[in-house]
C-alpha cells in the first residue's frame, strides 16, 4: 500500500537480551551503506544463534570470505529499515570500526550490552606468574580499533562501577584494548554475569568459570 509505514521483523525494545544483540552488533556487525540491509559474522554458530534468538529473527546462515586469508566464516544477513535506523541513532554506522564513539544504552542495560560487546570483541586470559609464588593473574579485555569507543567503554565502566583499568595498543595496527586486571575483573565479571539465565557465549563463560575456581571464586 502506497504511503505505508515500514514494518520491524524486531522488536526494538530494550531488555538484556536485546542490549546483548546491541552489543554484539557493536563488534562484530555491519551496516550496509543501503540503509535496509545488516550482517552479523562469527565463527561461532553459537553466537549466531544467541544473535538470532535475541533479536527474534530466524534467517540462514551462509558463509563468507574474510581477511587476507579469505578463508570462509559464518555470516547471517538481514534487512530491516527500522532497526537499521534505530542503530543510526543511538551511534552506530556504516563502516564504524575506527570511528564509532559512543553508543546510547540505557544505564540499565548497560552491562548486558557489555556482555556481547565482551563475547564479540573481548577476551579473558589467565596464567601463573612465575614473579611470585602461587601468583594466579588473570585479564578481561575488550578490543576496538577505535581510541574514542575504547575511552567511552572505559568512562562508561569506571562511571557504573567504579574500576579503572588501562588502556594499552597493539603495533602498528593500532587495536587498542581496554584491560581489567584480578581485582577489577573479579568485580566486572560479577556484572556481567549477574544470573545463569542471561545469554551468553558458553565457551567464554566455562572458561572464566574454570579460571575463577583456581582461586576458589564463583560468579
Amino acid at each position: 500500500m502506497r504511503g505505508a509505514k515500514p514494518l520491524s521483523k524486531v522488536k526494538i525494545q530494550w531488555s538484556p537480551n536485546f542490549a546483548y544483540a546491541i552489543g554484539l552488533i557493536t563488534t562484530d556487525g555491519n551496516l550496509s551503506p543501503d540503509g535496509r540491509h545488516m550482517d552479523f559474522t562469527s565463527q561461532d554458530r553459537e553466537q549466531l544463534l544467541n544473535f538470532m534468538k535475541c533479536l527474534g529473527i530466524k534467517v540462514r546462515i551462509g558463509y563468507k570470505p574474510s581477511g587476507f586469508s579469505k578463508k570462509p566464516v559464518t555470516h547471517i544477513q538481514f534487512g530491516d529499515v527500522l532497526l537499521y535506523k534505530f542503530l543510526l541513532e543511538i551511534g552506530l554506522t556504516p563502516r564504524k570500526s575506527k570511528t564509532i564513539g559512543a553508543i546510547q544504552i540505557p544505564r540499565r542495560y548497560f552491562f548486558d550490552f557489555l556482555r556481547g560487546h565482551f563475547d564479540g570483541d573481548g577476551t579473558f586470559y589467565s596464567y601463573f606468574d612465575p614473579r611470585w609464588r602461587s601468583s594466579y593473574m588473570f585479564y578481561t579485555t575488550f578490543t576496538s580499533a577505535s581510541a574514542k569507543h575504547i575511552l567511552w567503554l572505559r568512562n562508561s565502566i569506571q562511571r557504573y562501577l567504579g574500576i579503572s583499568g588501562h588502556i594499552t595498543h597493539t603495533g602498528t595496527t593500532i587495536f587498542y584494548q581496554l584491560k581489567y586486571a584480578k581485582k577489577e575483573s573479579l568485580k566486572l565479571l560479577k556484572k556481567l554475569y549477574y544470573s545463569k539465565k542471561i545469554t551468553c557465549l558458553t565457551r567464554k563463560y566455562l572458561k572464566i568459570k574454570r579460571a575463577l575456581a583456581i582461586i576458589g571464586a564463583t560468579l
